[in-house]
């Protein structure tokens, strides 16, 4: 099964789990982060699961679950002049940016709001809690990964942590 596990932001009014639910997969891209991209050319894996996260909502956080099924290749959208992720620096002989593709694996049955990943002991070393960490893709542990999973009310087998 999956030996990586990401967190995945995303701003629920651009697009949302329901919208990931109703698409089945979709390009993650217009990551314009350097770590971001690393993470998603150097480390990720088809079938690494991840939490898909809600940034900028009211209350924050994770809303269910995705699996990478395209592996990072170049973003194209940096090279397109009408789209809000076009980077001049980057073009097809030397692209700059990648994207990967996520699918839908399952809507947490309870949203875990970023205000109970707080105050979970189990979760206190989440990059995403750390004070200034506004990554859009970051690592999770298998431990933080299934934690997780557990307060969202939602099983997933996978390999003990």
């Amino acid at each position: 099964m999956s030996e990586r596990y990401w967190l995945f932001k995303s701003e629920p009014l651009t697009y949302s789990i329901d919208d990931l639910a109703i698409d089945r997969c979709t390009d993650w891209e217009g990551v314009r982060n350097y770590q971001a991209r690393n993470f998603m050319r150097d480390q990720m894996q088809v079938g690494d699961l991840g939490i898909f996260y809600h940034s900028n909502a009211h209350p924050p956080g994770a809303a269910g679950i995705c699996r990478v099924s395209q592996p990072a290749r170049p973003d194209h959208f940096a090279w397109d002049r009408t789209s809000p992720y076009f980077d001049p620096q980057s073009s097809p002989a030397h692209p700059r940016w990648c994207m990967v593709q996520i699918e839908f694996v399952a809507k947490l049955a309870k949203f875990v709001s970023l205000a109970e990943m707080r105050h979970d002991p189990h979760l206190q070393e989440m990059l995403l809690l750390k004070k200034g960490q506004r990554l859009s893709i970051q690592p999770l542990t298998p431990a933080q990964f299934q934690r997780i999973c557990e307060l969202g009310d939602t099983s997933l087998l996978i390999s003990p942590v």
